[in-house]
């Protein structure tokens, strides 16, 4: 065969060959991947379906999700009033029996967070009759949108491994188990960075609104995240557009930067509208109403603390000040910024590398990066966005999720180097791209092993036993009112008092207990429902007529 002037002579196969290459298995699985890959769009379908149809059998087979963490049942509730057909509810007469964290009460009773996941939720509960299956419908997009990114960036059989891998990833399955997000931001991720791609090799209309949408779930999710990953590719797609080797900048105007604006400013639109019906105000957003009337300690650590508000809640008090103020108090030294910016990368790092098969093609990243800009480009805007990480207060691994395309992409680009590494005429690159392939595998079964395992210790645990108490009464054909009371050593973690959107036609109101006046109030509100007392830090939480004089 020829390659441009010279002539090139097939070698022989080594031994090596033979059994890595040729006739094995590993080139009859490559022409099985190269044979679907080669049809694109079947290939981003048939890898949304599998991650669906994955996601949904980890859940019924090994751990079916249980919120217990207060995010989620925020989320739930957005979901729940999405669901409803209304972008947020009106304040309940007896609202201060229902505050919680993450939700606020007035202007409006709704959740603090942005839309996006509450969308997915609602989904799940139109489509599906759970709000889990929203979640796994989102978990399906966004590892289609990795297929779909990675196919921009290196062969389709490479995309096809890379978007199963992202499917099995821990990480990918912890998100496909909560409620409290990480697949949106994931798909919004991906799309980004597969229509950047696209878009710098050659400028058109539906690449560029594809950008635009992924904006878009960046913004309605993780904002702050979303526009650290969004500015670095802007700014990188700036210095391009003015590179005397690209199109005339009126192309890249018309056929970019326009389709972009456009689906960016309709977001915007609905999202002042959004912010208008919840908080009352196009420009202030839900999260800054509950940030100014419950929280003290800022966002970032380089903001100062706020004044703290008269908490009507012991628990709301606990969280806020005695578990969030000493945490951010901590960061706010350069010694203490310091180590705790190592914390926060650590647990990146351990976080994503719970696949451990991917610890072989990332350390093949500073031969992978030379005299490739491409790739020299995503290692830093991986960097960027880690720094950007950095002063945020409160960091959890589903806030990595912009970037968790642009980490597979990384780990495919190391595996396709490694496959040509020889030694003394051996495959040995052939045999370590099986291996990480093969530990992805391993990682995969024990994240499932471990899931069983949570699974059977969480039966004691007071989100279960919230759980259970709740299938009971729902199964009562009466209405009932729960009011709940916590010991004087209650962790403000295991937050009992949630609710649904429409909590007048909830078939169980939960409530906090408040002092004789008001409790009095709130019975005769519900007089009604059948009222009971928990008392959620007993050995074994359970119902007890509520009677007034019981406190």
């Amino acid at each position: 065969m020829t390659q441009g002037s010279a002539t090139v002579q097939p070698q022989p196969r080594s031994s090596g060959d033979r059994w890595f290459g040729g006739s094995t298995w590993i080139h009859r699985v490559d022409q099985r991947f190269a044979s679907l890959a080669a049809h694109r769009g079947l290939t981003v379908v048939f890898v949304g379906v599998v991650a669906f149809g994955l996601s949904a059998l980890v859940a019924l087979f090994i751990r079916f999700p249980v919120p217990s963490v207060h995010d989620e049942f925020s989320y739930l509730l957005a979901g729940d009033t999405f669901a409803h057909g209304r972008l947020t509810n009106p304040p309940h007469p007896e609202w201060i029996h229902f505050e919680s964290l993450h939700i606020i009460q007035q202007p409006t009773y709704a959740s603090k967070y942005p839309p996006a996941q509450g969308l997915f939720l609602a989904a799940g509960t139109l489509i599906g009759r759970s709000p889990i299956v929203g979640v796994w419908l989102a978990t399906g997009l966004a590892c289609a949108a990795i297929c779909w990114m990675l196919m921009s960036w290196m062969p389709p059989r490479w995309a096809l491994l890379g978007s199963l891998l992202a499917i099995i990833h821990p990480l990918s399955l912890d998100w496909s188990q909560s409620y409290w997000g990480g697949a949106v931001a994931m798909c919004g991720g991906a799309l980004l960075l597969g229509a950047f791609r696209r878009v710098v090799r050659r400028p058109g209309v539906r690449d560029s609104v594809m950008m635009g949408l992924g904006m878009a779930l960046l913004a309605s999710s993780r904002p702050y995240e979303g526009a650290v990953l969004t500015l670095t590719l802007l700014i990188a797609l700036v210095f391009r557009i003015l590179n005397k080797q690209s199109p005339n900048v009126s192309v890249w105007l018309r056929r970019v930067m326009l389709p972009v604006a456009l689906v960016v400013a309709l977001t915007a639109v609905w999202m002042s509208y959004y912010n208008y019906r919840v908080t009352g105000s196009p420009l202030r957003l839900p999260y800054m109403v509950h940030e100014e009337t419950y929280t003290v300690a800022p966002a970032f650590v380089f903001q100062k603390l706020r004044p703290e508000p008269v908490y009507r809640h012991k628990q709301l008090r606990d969280f806020h000040v005695d578990f969030e103020v000493p945490f951010y108090e901590g960061q706010r030294s350069l010694s203490g910024f310091l180590i705790w910016g190592v914390v926060k990368i650590l647990l990146l790092l351990i976080g994503y590398f719970k696949n451990i098969g991917l610890v072989i093609p990332i350390v093949m990243l500073p031969f992978v990066v030379r005299g490739n800009p491409w790739l020299r480009l995503a290692v830093v805007s991986c960097a960027v966005f880690v720094i950007g990480l950095l002063p945020v207060t409160h960091v959890q691994l589903h806030y990595s999720a912009p970037i968790f395309g642009l980490i597979v992409l990384l780990a495919m680009q190391g595996m396709r180097y490694l496959r040509l590494w020889r030694w003394h005429d051996f495959p040995l690159g052939k045999m370590l791209v099986a291996v990480s392939v093969l530990l992805c595998a391993v990682s995969f079964v024990l994240s499932c092993q471990n899931g069983l395992v949570r699974a059977k210790a969480d039966e004691q645990s007071w989100s279960h036993q919230r759980m259970r108490i709740s299938r009971e009464l729902e199964q009562s054909p009466e209405r009932h009112l729960v009011i709940v009371r916590y010991g004087a050593d209650h962790s403000s973690h295991n937050e009992w008092v949630y609710n649904e959107a429409d909590i007048d036609h909830a078939k169980t109101v939960w409530a906090r207990e408040m002092g004789p006046a008001e409790n009095q109030q709130l019975v005769d509100y519900f007089k009604d429902r059948r009222i009971w007392l928990l008392q959620a830090d007993a050995e074994t939480p359970r119902l007890t007529p509520y009677l007034l004089q019981s406190r």
